[in-house]
């Protein structure tokens, strides 16, 4: 668990720096280049297609983890949109509420 635990704080590290730097060169306009390259049906699009229906996956385990309540939805919603900079920090804080049980941090309360 201690090396899934640095290796989500690396994640974090990397997508807040690389974020920031990218956000300071050009701007929000994120949706836009992103549905653009989907668009256009070349490989850049292929990739972000891949990618968006991975951050729906995440989503959707976000709201099962949490029995499909109303915070399950809202924080499923939050990992389609935050990515992995939501997701990282998400089982980080998981990690430790489950005290390292992967099993509780996986399947939430069915555990």
């Amino acid at each position: 668990m201690t090396v899934f635990k640095i290796f989500l704080v690396g994640c974090l590290l990397a997508i807040v720096s690389y974020t920031s730097v990218t956000v300071a060169t050009q701007g929000w306009n994120l949706l836009p280049v992103f549905f653009g390259d989907m668009a256009e049906m070349g490989w850049p699009g292929q990739f972000n297609l891949d990618f968006f229906t991975l951050l729906l996956l995440s989503g959707f385990w976000v709201a099962w983890r949490h029995q499909f309540s109303i915070s399950g939805w809202t924080l499923g919603l939050l990992a389609v949109f935050g990515g992995m900079l939501f997701l990282s920090i998400y089982l980080l804080v998981h990690s430790y509420k489950t005290g390292g049980d992967v099993r509780a941090l996986l399947v939430g309360q069915r555990a």
